[in-house]
């Protein structure tokens, strides 16, 4: 499985409701586990910046991070994305192969 980083922004009406906030993320994460039963929650953090949320989690394949992000914004994220994350020793092996 592969580690992935999903940046969310909300969208300026949903971000404006902060006590529906727990309501909003147990619909978002009923449908991931629906939609994408494979994915695997490594952790969530609320962020106070450029984005409001950033998870942490696993998935067999782009095609289903992709779904991810997807559902997201269908739930009233204004941005989603979904990064591939390597692990730093794997990001040094990679750099004595080039």
């Amino acid at each position: 499985m592969q580690t992935y980083i999903l940046l969310t922004k909300l969208s300026p009406d949903l971000a404006t409701h902060m006590k529906d906030r727990k309501e909003i993320g147990e619909d978002w994460f009923e449908q991931v586990k629906e939609k994408c039963p494979e994915v695997k929650f490594i952790s969530h953090y609320a962020l106070l910046g450029q984005y409001d949320y950033l998870g942490i989690y696993e998935a067999p394949d782009d095609e289903t991070a992709a779904k991810v992000s997807m559902i997201s914004q269908m739930n009233g994220a204004f941005q989603a994305q979904s990064l591939p994350a390597i692990p730093w020793k794997r990001f040094l092996e990679l750099t004595r192969e080039i």
